[in-house]
């Protein structure tokens, strides 16, 4: 889990060798060599995912039943404030009800009906969605927030004690269990995935979601909007800073699994 930059060690500029804030979550950022590779060879972060691509013919099919005009068919001067659509950066058309496309691919990503590893941007100032399942890309993994207006647990993690529950059972499954068995039975980290409890973001998918950084934070981000004084904070030195939470609405939409997430493999055990 280690990559190096293809630069000469002896080089004098600087920004190469610095950690940018898109690494977020993705490249550790105390973990580099001292001397001439110190920042070119970097480490990966411990939920980091490199994703290896899926299809893109059976997206384009689906968009295409649900209202997508082909780029071939699309007059500009009909629809000028249409999004275009890209797919793996390539072109392939245009849709008038570009927040109802959307909603249904993230709908069908978080049941597992289309690749986890698919990663849906949606621009709003550029009018652009664009849709990317190649190989290559870095993805981390985040909680998903509900933010259904009709759901019960709008605002609130999907994450709930059924599948804290079906994570437990797991322990208790035989080992001399029917391996067919017990990968049908077995929930575990793709029982998460599958359920859409957990999503997998890629860097340009990040610019597009909010982040609590833990479930404490978005409880006090509901406290706050809902009218409610910040409650007093005993004090700790051992005790995480929080950041800053602003009383204006936030409409969160991910939260992250645990702040440590950022370090890699060495820096995580010492």
């Amino acid at each position: 889990r280690r990559t190096n930059t293809p630069i000469g060690r002896d080089g004098k500029i600087a920004k190469p060798r610095q950690l940018h804030n898109t690494h977020w979550g993705l490249v550790c950022p105390a973990e580099t060599p001292e001397g001439q590779a110190c920042g070119l060879v970097k480490n990966l972060a411990l939920m980091c995912y490199i994703t290896v691509g899926t299809p893109s013919e059976p997206i384009i099919d689906f968009m295409i039943q649900r209202n997508m005009e082909v780029l071939e068919e699309f007059e500009p001067q009909v629809t000028p404030n249409a999004t275009k659509v890209f797919v793996n950066g390539v072109w392939v058309g245009i849709h008038r009800d570009p927040a109802h496309l959307v909603n249904t691919m993230l709908s069908l990503r978080r049941r597992n009906m289309i690749s986890h590893e698919v990663s849906l941007i949606r621009d709003i100032r550029e009018r652009e969605f664009k849709i990317f399942t190649d190989a290559g890309r870095v993805c981390r993994p985040l909680y998903v927030i509900d933010n259904d207006p009709k759901s019960e647990n709008c605002g609130n993690l999907v994450l709930n004690k059924d599948h804290i529950r079906k994570l437990e059972q797991d322990k208790d499954l035989p080992a001399d269990m029917d391996p067919e068995d017990r990968r049908e039975q077995y929930f575990g980290w793709d029982g998460l995935v599958k359920s859409g409890v957990v999503e997998y973001v890629d860097a340009e998918e990040e610019e597009t979601i909010m982040i609590s950084m833990t479930p404490e934070d978005l409880e006090i981000s509901k406290q706050l909007q809902a009218g409610y004084a910040l409650p007093e904070e005993e004090h700790d030195i051992n005790k995480r800073v929080r950041s800053i939470l602003s009383q204006r609405a936030h409409t969160w939409t991910h939260c992250e699994i645990h702040p440590s997430m950022i370090l890699g493999v060495c820096a995580s055990i010492i």
